[in-house]
């Protein structure tokens, strides 16, 4: 006899689900309703095919991978939807459960599912996956959920999530390209001095003549290197697992973090990025009704930029005290005088979160402007620093065929 799982709801509106064997979809559908249930769904059961979180329904598979934060960006929009459309919150992270096409995220939909299900509310499910789900993300719902505005929380969660990925993916964009023509500039050097050089020193070795200062300097490095290979990469190697295990330290990382906003070229870019995200995120959350101290904390948390993170810290103690939030800021010597100006106009007129998301607009805008024109700088850049590099090489070994042809000339 076929067995069926059923979503149905009962005569308090609650939703049940369940496995259950019947001749056909018929006459189970009698046997609930005779039971005064309203029916949701049927569906026949396959091999091992339930509701639950460990043995999900066999069909649609989603994708293996990591959750990204354009699947947040969905869930957000999706979940707004339903929310709006009057769809209870069960039955639209069941609906959603079964759309997400990752499967790593359908499992924690699942989770949650059953969880309200149990009795919790939308927040406290979501606390629960803080991997995946941040504390600017929970402590939103909690704000909607409380104030019974949760369609439009959870609508503004996606505008910031949207224009958060938008934001990452042009300075990724911009560090891509030199990054890339970096590497293949280091291999093409590399690659030369292991291999092509030493060629070339056969060569000058059977000339049986004294070899210009640079061109000796080259091959004996290139000797070296080709000799030492394993010792020349497993050195970079070190070197770099050493500078990435030194910046996940405490000291370590406020450096990098106060280097890195001061550093020529990228340093204003940095700041700007870093300046945009914390006027966004606190703007986001003081308009959804989060306490202020609260939204310190998190803003504090989610600014990526640990020298940025002490300053909101400090910050957070001065509010304590009962001081405004421009004064502080203005002595930390870290936020432009601009953004003080302006978020202390927002204070006095009571305008804040508008001041605020003007000026994560114009950072944004700043942005756009700044990547655009590394673009065009860094280009000539890297030319003129492979022209001195390949090109030093290449002179260098021609160096002794050049004093040869005037020797015999």
């Amino acid at each position: 006899m076929p067995s069926f799982e059923y979503l149905v709801k009962d005569k308090g509106g609650k939703d049940q689900t369940g496995i259950q064997e019947a001749p056909d979809v018929g006459t189970l559908v009698n046997t609930l309703r005779s039971q005064g249930l309203m029916i949701i769904r049927i569906n026949e059961v396959k091999k091992q095919k339930t509701f639950s979180v460990s043995k999900g329904p066999a069909k649609n598979v989603g994708k293996s991978g990591g959750i990204k934060l354009d699947d947040l960006v969905v869930f957000s929009r999706q979940m707004a939807t339903l929310v709006g459309a009057g769809i209870p919150l069960i039955q639209a992270l069941d609906i959603l459960s079964e759309q997400v096409e990752k499967e790593k995220f359908r499992v924690v939909l699942r989770t949650m599912h059953q969880e309200v299900q149990g009795g919790k509310s939308f927040s406290d499910a979501m606390e629960k996956h803080q991997k995946i789900f941040s504390s600017l993300f929970i402590n939103m719902v909690r704000a909607g959920e409380q104030s019974g505005a949760l369609e439009e929380i959870l609508d503004r969660v996606a505008s910031y999530l949207e224009k958060s990925s938008a934001l990452q993916k042009k300075v990724k964009s911009a560090m891509m390209y030199p990054a890339s023509v970096t590497v293949l500039a280091f291999l093409i050097t590399f690659g030369m001095m292991a291999f092509v050089i030493p060629k070339f020193a056969e060569i000058f070795e059977g000339l049986n003549a004294e070899l210009p200062a640079p061109t000796q300097i080259l091959i004996d490095v290139s000797r070296f290197v080709a000799a030492q290979w394993y010792l020349v990469l497993g050195g970079i190697g070190a070197g770099i697992f050493g500078f990435v295990q030194f910046t996940r330290t405490p000291t370590g990382k406020l450096w990098w973090d106060s280097l890195k906003i001061k550093i020529a070229v990228f340093g204003p870019i940095m700041m700007k990025v870093a300046v945009s995200k914390f006027s966004r995120t606190f703007a986001t959350l003081v308009r959804s009704g989060v306490p202020l101290l609260s939204s310190l904390e998190i803003v504090s948390k989610t600014s990526g930029n640990r020298r940025m993170e002490l300053v909101i810290m400090a910050l957070m103690e001065s509010v304590k005290k009962g001081e405004g939030i421009s004064g502080p800021l203005g002595k930390s010597a870290v936020f432009p005088s601009m953004v003080v100006r302006m978020i202390a106009i927002g204070e006095e007129t009571g305008e804040l979160e508008e001041m605020l998301m003007k000026i994560a607009d114009f950072y944004d805008a700043e942005v756009d402007s700044a990547v655009e024109g590394l673009t065009s700088l860094i280009e000539p850049l890297i030319i003129a620093f492979l022209g001195v590099v390949i090109g030093g090489i290449v002179i260098a070994m021609f160096l002794p065929i050049l004093t040869l042809s005037s020797v015999v000339s």
